[in-house]
């Protein structure tokens, strides 16, 4: 159980601008109010919900920049809620950070695999969760420099526009989470680069230290989303041993008996 003092001095606020809105779900009272406490103090507005049912209310009414969602939830558990949140959006995904005393790799991977952008598990520090949620938000809505901005990238048919966060293929517009998209945004400003799990973590995630099977997770939901064929990837392509690399020529598959490129041998 986190503890229910307050720190003297409270996490960075917020990036200037109206106030951004935090939806807490979770079904332990004493938990919500020491992380909506916390919240608060670094200058959120928040709203609590204690089950699943009225998560989902609770988001239509006051359209959250981000959800903190517990897994073990009453009515309607937290996956399920992120699956809905995710079907129902007619926009953007709206960030998710999900809170749960469920630690096991299976349950983290579950849960990003659904789109969540960052887990933390009980019991944890409510000073490190509100630095979590600043960053997963800043990375949701940085803008990049008026250069970079002005470009759109373009690899074949697959683009991405970082100022206007959107990215598509074929035409046809990709709904991509927050870290999906960052990700692939770094990776087509990097062709022909490799970048271990390591430095992917700490230059799109902008953690110095972390689970590495979040970066595994996100490249296979990228693959699913851009590949013709997400078993056998094309465009993030795995180097054995060393990382991944976007390949924007690579677009057909090699000829003859030439060497393996180690593309598909790791997740």
């Amino acid at each position: 159980m986190p503890p229910a003092t307050p720190p003297a001095a409270p996490p960075p606020a917020p990036a200037a601008g109206p106030p951004r809105r935090v939806l807490v779900v979770e079904d332990d009272p004493t938990v919500a109010e020491v992380v909506t406490g916390y919240l608060s103090r670094a200058g959120y507005t928040t709203a609590h919900a204690a089950d699943g049912f009225a998560a989902l209310d609770r988001a239509a009414d006051f359209r959250p920049h981000l959800v903190v969602l517990d897994l073990m939830l009453p009515g309607l558990d937290g996956l399920e809620v992120c699956r809905r949140l995710r079907r129902s959006a007619d926009g953007p995904a709206v960030p998710v950070v999900m809170l749960t005393a469920r630690g096991e790799e299976a349950d983290r991977i579950l849960g990003l695999e659904l789109g969540a952008d960052d887990y933390v598990t009980k019991p944890f520090s409510p000073r490190e969760l509100v630095l979590r949620i600043g960053s997963v938000l800043r990375r949701a809505e940085s803008a990049p420099p008026a250069a970079a901005a002005a470009a759109v990238l373009r690899a074949g048919d697959l683009s991405a526009d970082p100022a206007g966060r959107r990215a598509a293929r074929g035409g046809r517009e990709l709904s991509l989470t927050t870290r999906e998209f960052d990700l692939l945004v770094f990776l087509m400003r990097h062709p022909g680069q490799v970048f271990a799990r390591e430095e992917l973590l700490q230059r799109v995630w902008g953690w110095e230290f972390g689970d590495l099977s979040t970066v595994t997770v996100h490249v296979r939901r990228l693959r699913e989303k851009i590949e013709a064929d997400p078993a056998a990837p094309r465009l993030v392509t795995t180097v054995w041993g060393a990382g991944y690399r976007f390949d924007p020529a690579r677009e057909e598959p090699p000829q003859g008996d030439g060497p393996l490129l180690g593309g598909d041998l790791l997740p």
